[in-house]
């Protein structure tokens, strides 16, 4: 297979059709080989628009989304980023190819290793791969710029919100219960207080950990 045609095509009609214009993201994605980060008997299908399956409940974002999420996060060639969920390492190798330094958050040590092998692999020496609980966040780098998660969510946690810098950005897809639609979500720290705006629709896989708790009812 030509990956390089699919990259291609996946940006001209995918990305730049659906109002991504930040040239770093989109020369980014046209460059980048998505399908290192997929299982193998998935490579031919890495660049269609849809999450893929990871394992173990675990799915690429597709790219649209992705990469609507990062134009939000309006990324600075000197920001510090927490990718939450970074699976595989494709957002982190996007990511780290626009900002300054990214901490990549694994909960499941077989992806996170995978990450890790990979961002070597691509020469990736800004990027590192750290382990624990997705929704503590990694308060070790703390402050962030920018803080990117990679899966839907009920509810964005307290604990990663309080890891913001000042002016940061953190953008999530928000699936709350009884949601039809997840909302891509941007919540922003000025002065100290934080705000939040629904930037587009967008259906996304919930993280581990992140899914709505089901209700008592009689």
């Amino acid at each position: 297979m030509d990956y390089a045609a699919a990259r291609h095509n996946m940006v001209e009609n995918q990305i730049r059709t659906n109002r991504v214009t930040d040239p770093r993201i989109v020369a980014t994605m046209d460059a980048l080989p998505r399908e290192l980060f997929v299982p193998k008997q998935l490579r031919g299908i890495a660049y269609v628009d849809e999450d893929l399956d990871l394992g173990n409940g675990r799915y690429l974002m597709e790219p649209l989304v992705l990469a609507r999420l990062l134009q939000a996060a309006e990324l600075r060639p000197e920001d510090v980023v927490l990718d939450v969920g970074c699976g595989t390492g494709y957002s982190t190798a996007v990511l780290a190819r626009v900002a300054s330094t990214v901490v990549a958050l694994e909960s499941d040590l077989d992806l996170a290793e995978a990450a890790a092998s990979l961002l070597a692999e691509l020469g990736m020496d800004n990027a590192v791969v750290v382990t624990g609980p997705l929704a503590d966040g990694y308060p070790a780098q703390s402050p962030y710029d920018v803080i990117v998660l990679g899966g839907a969510v009920a509810e964005i946690p307290t604990a990663l919100c309080d890891q913001l810098a000042e002016g940061g950005r953190l953008v999530a897809v928000v699936t709350g219960p009884g949601t039809a639609v997840g909302k891509a979500t941007l919540v922003t720290r000025v002065a100290g207080t934080l705000s939040r705006r629904i930037i587009f629709d967008a259906g996304s896989p919930y993280l581990p950990g992140f899914a709505p708790v089901p209700g008592f009812t009689f």
